[in-house]
């Protein structure tokens, strides 16, 4: 017996719900799926969005040879048969679709097979993936395909698939299910139309009265509510994204809000409370010396006290971070000298900062002047390689404790790189 999400998968856009900003009037999709020039594609978006269901809705449409390969289980071989498979159907003149589902598990050679076929037009490809193409698909693939964003569906597509569902149960029996059971399965599904339809069959498969309430539904799952969320994919650094960029733009509320959503997600606070530390220094720096410290206690307690207890301790150092002062004075100036000694390589340091300097001559200038000894900076001295001329990494800004450094910095500057003083 076929489960629902098959039943139900759509044969056409009249049956197809949600993606309704890539299947606009007149968008290149649409006009594809209404007979328009066949195209090489990916989809790429969350499971259960309909990204196989598109793929044979295109081919369906074009009356095209359709070739379905799951890079999972499939290897050269299975895309050398789906070649000639396509060469078979072009003696017909039939146009094939071949479809590569989680087309990210395919290897470089593998993505590199279907790239002359493209090229000749003997096939159209269109993969599908949970992960984000530029990081997951040659760049020699990706050049050849447009890509297509599908979204999670929201509950009012998956409302409109849930009342299919419950049509089609009801053809062959009275089912009654209360608003709140619905409910319950909607949100369970968490933008997953295959999630929806597969709960809603087992929750049918437990059911003997035709009636179905919110804690019968509950019962049957018998699971916390899976997100959409993947310890290693997109979706997972989207979200460390979005914390990190909330607090970098001292939105507390939407950062607690994402610090929550790796929570349910079932993220490690490990990794969250890190990332933090590394905030406090990437975004926040000197402006408040303070984060980095605060940071790192907060991790500390973490450790200490664990989960959940602990988590309240990260929130802590989140909110602080977001409502601190900002610089990345000292990123931005870490990363100059760094591509600075890229490009000048090993210059040696000059003789009057060396440890055990061996003096030639009588050349006094080059003796090393203890800064303690004349009020705690000696005027004209220099700590940078010879000949390598007056560089400036650090500008701080005028944010928080950074503004009384840049103040003294600009002095001190001035008075180590001036002429008179370095002829002292």
């Amino acid at each position: 017996m076929k489960p629902l999400a098959e039943k139900l998968r759509p044969a056409s856009l009249n049956d197809f719900y949600g993606q309704e900003h890539i299947l606009a009037k007149d968008s290149a999709l649409r006009r594809t799926m209404e007979g328009g020039h066949l195209h090489s594609m990916i989809f790429w978006g969350p499971p259960g969005t309909g990204k196989t269901s598109l793929a044979r809705m295109i081919a369906g449409c074009h009356s095209a040879n359709f070739i379905s390969i799951s890079a999972v289980m499939s290897g050269v071989k299975d895309i050398r048969s789906a070649i000639e498979s396509a060469e078979a159907a072009k003696l017909q003149n039939l146009q094939t679709v071949v479809f590569v589902d989680e087309v990210h598990r395919f290897n470089k050679s593998q993505q590199d097979a279907f790239l002359p076929y493209i090229e000749s037009g003997l096939i159209y490809f269109i993969g599908a993936t949970t992960e984000n193409p530029a990081f997951e698909v040659n760049n020699a693939l990706l050049s050849r395909v447009h890509v297509y964003l599908l979204k999670p569906l929201s509950s009012q597509a998956l409302t409109g698939i849930f009342q299919k569902a419950l049509d089609l149960k009801n053809e062959s029996s009275d089912l009654r299910i209360s608003s709140d059971a619905r409910e319950y399965l909607i949100n369970h599904a968490d933008g997953d139309a295959r999630r929806l339809l597969q709960s809603f069959d087992l929750v049918l498969n437990n059911c003997t009265s035709g009636q179905i309430d919110c804690e019968f539904v509950k019962q049957s799952l018998a699971e916390k509510t899976v997100r959409n969320f993947d310890k290693n994919g997109t979706i997972f650094y989207d979200q460390i994204s979005a914390l990190h960029k909330a607090v970098r733009g001292s939105d507390p509320d939407a950062a607690l809000y994402w610090f929550a959503r790796l929570l349910d997600g079932g993220c490690d606070p490990n990794f969250i409370a890190r990332r933090v530390c590394r905030m406090a220094s990437e975004d926040i720096g000197n402006a408040d010396p303070r984060a980095l410290g605060l940071s790192i206690d907060c991790w500390e307690a973490w450790k200490r006290l664990g989960s959940p207890e602990g988590e309240l301790a990260i929130a802590q150092a989140i909110v602080y971070c977001a409502c601190a002062a900002k610089s990345n004075a000292v990123l931005i100036g870490f990363t100059m000298a760094r591509k600075e000694v890229g490009i000048n390589g090993s210059m040696p340091v000059p003789t009057h900062l060396q440890q055990n300097p061996v003096h030639l001559g009588s050349n006094t200038k080059s003796a090393y002047r203890y800064d303690h000894d004349e009020q705690g900076f000696a005027v004209g001295q220099t700590y940078f390689p010879e000949d390598f001329g007056n560089r400036c990494f650090y500008t701080p800004t005028e944010r928080g404790l950074e503004g009384q450094i840049r103040s003294k910095l600009l002095g001190l500057r001035a008075d180590r790189y001036d002429e008179k003083a370095k002829g002292k």
